[in-house]
């Protein structure tokens, strides 16, 4: 696809180790158009290490491919009960950051109820309303699955809306 300064390719990664989603979004119209959005699965059962590499070269092949003009990462956020967790999950957000940033790509970080808040209306929305909702934005019949895939959708759309205010959702 060839990119337009008028319609901004926007990437939107929920970056994890065990699986990333990832959206693809530009504008057509003033409404958002999908051009790729799905999950990178990493093997569960394969060493750390291993993961963040192939995560880091399936995302390398997406920048290249699509050519984003910006990305939106989900930020950092702690469960106190889970904290391994949380470390193991910044371990997938830096190899996304690195990835994004050997292109010189700008990068948003957005906080996840932020993205929500904007997305659905309300910053403590479910996965399932997150599901809905940006099916709804982008027109879908069916809200997109994996909540992986759904949640990089709401951030790609978070950083649509703010590069082309014009952006709506489809009523």
């Amino acid at each position: 696809m060839e990119t337009n300064p008028e319609m901004p390719i926007v990437l939107g990664i929920d970056p994890g180790s065990r699986r990333s989603g990832y959206a693809v979004l530009s504008s057509l119209s003033g409404r958002p158009k999908i051009i790729e959005v799905g999950v990178i699965e990493l093997d569960a059962n394969a060493p750390l290490e291993d993961r963040l590499v192939v995560l880091a070269k399936e995302l390398s092949d997406l920048l290249e491919q699509h050519k984003p003009r910006v990305a939106a990462l989900e930020g950092v956020f702690s469960h106190g009960r889970f904290p391994r967790a949380a470390l193991v999950l910044g371990h997938a957000r830096g190899v996304c950051l690195l990835e994004c940033r050997r292109r010189g790509l700008p990068i948003e970080s957005v906080a996840p109820a932020e993205m929500k808040r904007v997305i659905t209306g309300s910053g403590r929305a479910t996965k399932v309303q997150v599901q809905r909702a940006v099916a709804s934005w982008c027109g879908l019949a069916t809200p997109p699955e994996p909540n992986d895939a759904a949640d990089a959708l709401g951030l790609a759309l978070f950083q649509l809306r703010k590069l082309m205010p014009q952006v709506q959702a489809k009523q």
